[in-house]
């Protein structure tokens, strides 16, 4: 069970990992958990208020003894439990339903139980989940423009370039990746464009738009390390990229291209976080495309609109590649951004910087680079606004 189940059964829509914590706390028994009578432990939070419903073990207790229909998710799946951080969960038990884009049954909590108390709470959710197989929520840093992530995730990104000099360019990017198992991803790449190019037919000096499909891609990633207490997660990859574009107009390389990559994701002190990714791309025809090895660096800061609310992410990005040939030089640009979450529920953000160039200006254009991201498990992209 993947937390597929309403808060509200007149409200309908699709569940998702916030929902649990939803249900749980909403089910909290408030008189009995005044004053001095609320417990000092997690455990002892979970069994006073929550153990009635969802039972002394996670499991859910049965509809009979709970009074509804709606299945009681089960604390024990990690593929449900492990994706969240803990800063959502007890942000949605602290301030209430609403402030996430749930249900009012969610009440706010702020006053009964403080911080301290909900998080107590949450780490004691977290034992039932006993495979450690699964990474938790925590390491799924703010996605970068161009960096990839270690991450293994279940997202829609859809990526656009323009140049901002010389011949016109909007080149766009739509990725849909899925986990699979503990530590796994797949994902495929569609990318589309237009380009400003040469009127060959009039032979005048004028230009003329033109669009076509780029070189269609498919990844798989899987973590091979990752630790809550370190905050690090490590992760390898492998792209196949298909020679579906148009190369003659600029839109591929002509060739197949196989990159194989790293990517660490590391959370810093004070809200910071470092992610980076290096690859080979190792072409099949050198006559289209030369080999060539690129590292990618970003460095951001996470802040939030009050304690739980919604969060943006300054990033830094500092890239660079170099194509195998003896002559080539390394090609270096930055790429200032923000990441900004657009609803309540978080899971709807928009990303916009600048990739400029270091060196080689004469020969590289600067772009201005955006995506939307929705990542689709928690909920589909007209809730939680």
């Amino acid at each position: 069970m993947r937390g597929e189940f309403q808060l509200d059964t007149e409200q309908g829509g699709r569940g998702c990992p916030w929902r649990f914590l939803a249900l749980v706390v909403g089910t909290l028994a408030l008189p009995a958990m005044a004053g001095d009578n609320i417990p000092s432990t997690g455990s002892g939070i979970y069994q006073a208020a929550c153990a009635s419903c969802h039972g002394a073990d996670g499991r859910g207790a049965p509809a009979s003894l709970v009074g509804f229909s709606t299945p009681v998710p089960d604390f024990t799946d990690c593929d449900f439990a492990a994706r969240e951080p803990d800063s959502d969960w007890v942000g949605i038990a602290y301030e209430g339903g609403p402030s996430r884009g749930f249900s009012e049954l969610m009440p706010a909590f702020q006053g009964v139980l403080t911080v301290d108390q909900v998080q107590l709470a949450v780490d004691y959710i977290r034992t039932f989940c006993t495979d450690d197989r699964w990474p938790r929520g925590e390491l799924n840093l703010p996605r970068a423009l161009i960096t990839g992530k270690a991450y293994p995730e279940d997202e829609a990104v859809i990526t656009t370039l323009i140049k901002t000099e010389g011949r016109g360019s909007v080149l766009n990017k739509l990725v849909y990746e899925q986990r699979f198992g503990p530590r796994n991803q797949w994902e495929v790449v569609f990318p589309f464009g237009w380009l400003e190019i040469p009127d060959v037919i009039d032979d005048d000096g004028t230009t003329r738009w033109t669009s076509s499909v780029g070189d269609i891609a498919f990844a798989l990633k899987r973590a091979v390390y990752h630790s809550a207490e370190k905050g690090t997660i490590v992760s390898v990859a492998g792209e196949l990229i298909a020679p579906t574009g148009d190369d003659e107009l600029g839109f591929g390389n002509g060739t197949w291209v196989f990159e194989p990559m790293v990517l660490w994701g590391q959370i810093l002190p004070a809200d910071f976080f470092f992610q980076s990714q290096a690859g080979l791309e190792l072409t099949a025809d050198k006559d289209k495309a030369e080999n060539a090895g690129f590292l990618r660096v970003a460095l951001g800061w996470t802040g939030t609109t009050g304690q739980f609310g919604r969060a943006w992410s300054p990033m830094v990005e500092l890239t660079a590649g170099r194509e195998f040939a003896g002559d080539a030089t390394i090609r270096y640009s930055v790429v200032p951004q923000m990441q900004i979450t657009l609803n309540k529920r978080q899971h709807i953000m928009f990303n916009i910087g600048l990739r400029a160039p270091l060196n080689e200006r004469e020969i590289r254009d600067t772009q201005v680079v955006f995506y939307f991201l929705w990542d689709w498990f928690d909920g589909s992209l007209f809730e939680g606004w």
